[in-house]
């Protein structure tokens, strides 16, 4: 399994016509075969980051599948869905990620991913990218699975995040060292305290994720994103 990871910056007075152009025709569009899926549709929180962000993330098969979509871009059946979105965007920044071996959420059932859209309620996920020392990947990689992952699951009764799933950068991706932490937030309630206060120096005592984790990086960013009413996944 691959994603196809997409932060399209949009222009502001199209910011609602370029969600419908995904939902009527890109959403239905992967559905017409087994190929790919489109699997979450989420807006950056406002007051977060750079305007008028949207992330989407497109499940595919196999290479094979990607090589297939890729076509249908360019001179395909979706040649004109693409055209038509360019003039809707100011730009847009693509990779290709991996699920890591030990991640949550190792495959998708394409086949169970909806292709018309179905309203529910919003979710909201914090998507902490890091970009470990060189040298390094393997050991952030394996520090987040013995000493992050666990520390969530430990606190299962007051942790604000919940680890989905964690992706690392696939060949070619403009960062090679690149780890994805794919997070829903359970408590969104409780962010104001994480904006409005220092992390309390308990949390950044030796022992602790945010203490250990500077030996294998300390350049990192996180993103509020919010998936739209009708993403097919949430």
């Amino acid at each position: 399994m691959l994603l196809l990871h997409e932060v399209h910056t949009v222009a502001g007075a199209h910011e609602e016509e370029f969600e419908r152009h995904v939902r009527d025709g890109y959403l239905p569009a992967l559905g017409s075969d087994g190929d790919a899926r489109l699997a979450w549709y989420l807006k950056l929180a406002h007051g977060t980051g750079r305007a008028y962000q949207v992330t989407t993330v497109t499940v595919l098969r196999d290479g094979a599948a990607y090589e297939r979509l890729t076509r249908r871009m360019h001179d395909g059946d979706l040649r004109a869905w693409a055209a038509r979105a360019d003039t809707m965007r100011r730009e847009v920044a693509g990779k290709v990620l991996v699920p890591v071996s030990w991640s949550p959420l190792v495959e998708l059932d394409l086949d169970a991913i909806p292709t018309t859209p179905v309203d529910a309620e919003p979710t909201l996920f914090m998507e902490d990218s890091a970009w470990p020392y060189a040298g390094k990947l393997d050991e952030y990689l394996d520090a987040a699975r013995t000493h992050y992952a666990p520390s969530l699951e430990q606190r299962t009764t007051r942790s604000l995040l919940e680890l989905v799933a964690v992706f690392r950068a696939g060949l070619g991706a403009p960062r090679r060292r690149e780890v994805v932490l794919w997070q829903r937030v359970l408590f969104p309630e409780r962010l104001p305290g994480l904006f409005t206060r220092d992390l309390p120096a308990a949390v950044k005592q030796p022992g602790t994720w945010m203490h250990d984790a500077l030996a294998v990086r300390d350049d990192w960013e996180s993103r509020l994103l919010r998936t739209a009413t009708w993403s097919p996944l949430r």
